[in-house]
């Protein structure tokens, strides 16, 4: 496996690579790696001859210490999981210094509004964390195209206008939600979730399910009781937050309007342990 861990080096492959007229994509990770990040760097292999795949911890994007010092870093795993992909795939591992140099901070941005509801509700910060990192990353990698899961829809929005914002020369794109069989979307930190936890996280997609068939006849105000309600009397998991919201500009649905797009986000937590899923919902 290709394992590059300075900006240095995974700029001399690249280059490298440009020299042979190939096309490179890349794939953002933090580590702890599952068949959510192989189905975006399949996708990506699929339009481009390599794939980068940067693992690192971002330490500007957690609000909460505790959950950066808990979150998984599994390096040696992560590139046994990739082996399959041989020469395909190459990993960008850098430290914090690398990334950043000296001071490790974030840059604010103005993302137009969509970096202040649901993540940067309760995440403050934490947009400011992504852009910051990204935009090193894009700067260091210099792809011709990034994948991200749909997972982080927000999370995609903000990429797409941070690309904008810093104005480089790359394309962004979405990927559709991996889920295990069960419906539970695939993340690093199910990698935490005991297996009694695993099954019982299987309650946030049933309730996207059960919003998307009812946003047919219901009010988004309706739906927003009844998922409020439904959590209150689950015992296994706590909500953070439901929305109901434009894919366009993630403000919250109060009147459907015709023509518009919709996906409904949830947040929520089991144990200790956060977990986010959104869903397409008309």
């Amino acid at each position: 496996m290709n394992l590059k861990k300075t900006k240095t080096e995974i700029a001399k492959y690249v280059s490298e690579k440009r020299k042979q007229k190939s096309t490179i994509g890349f794939v953002p990770t933090m580590g702890a790696l599952h068949q959510g990040h192989a189905s975006l760097i399949e996708f990506g292999l699929k339009r481009h001859d390599y794939i980068i795949v940067s693992i690192f911890v971002n330490p500007t994007q957690f609000n909460n210490v505790s959950d950066l010092e808990k979150y998984p870093r599994t390096l040696d795993e992560d590139a046994s999981f990739l082996d399959k992909y041989k020469e395909s795939v190459c990993i960008y591992a850098p430290t914090p210094q690398e990334v950043y140099g000296d001071k490790v901070v974030s840059k604010q941005y103005n993302f137009n509004g969509i970096e202040t509801v649901m993540e940067g509700t309760h995440r403050p910060g934490h947009f400011d964390g992504v852009g910051t990192v990204l935009n090193h990353l894009f700067r260091q990698v210099n792809p011709d195209e990034a994948f991200f899961g749909e997972k982080d829809f927000q999370q995609l929005l903000i990429v797409k206008k941070l690309v904008e914002i810093e104005k480089l020369p790359l394309k962004i794109t979405g990927c559709p939600i991996h889920r295990q069989e069960n419906g539970l979307a695939m993340s690093s930190r199910n990698a935490r979730l005991t297996p009694q936890q695993l099954e019982e996280a299987t309650f946030i997609y049933k309730i996207l399910r059960q919003v998307k068939e009812d946003f047919k006849t219901k009010s988004a105000h309706t739906l927003r009781a009844w998922v409020t309600t439904q959590f209150e009397n689950n015992p296994h998991l706590r909500l953070e937050y439901f929305e109901i919201s434009n894919i366009k500009n993630l403000k919250p649905l109060s009147r459907k309007r015709t023509h518009q797009k919709y996906r409904a986000f949830i947040a929520a937590f089991s144990g200790e342990i956060r977990l986010i899923d959104n869903m397409a919902i008309n």
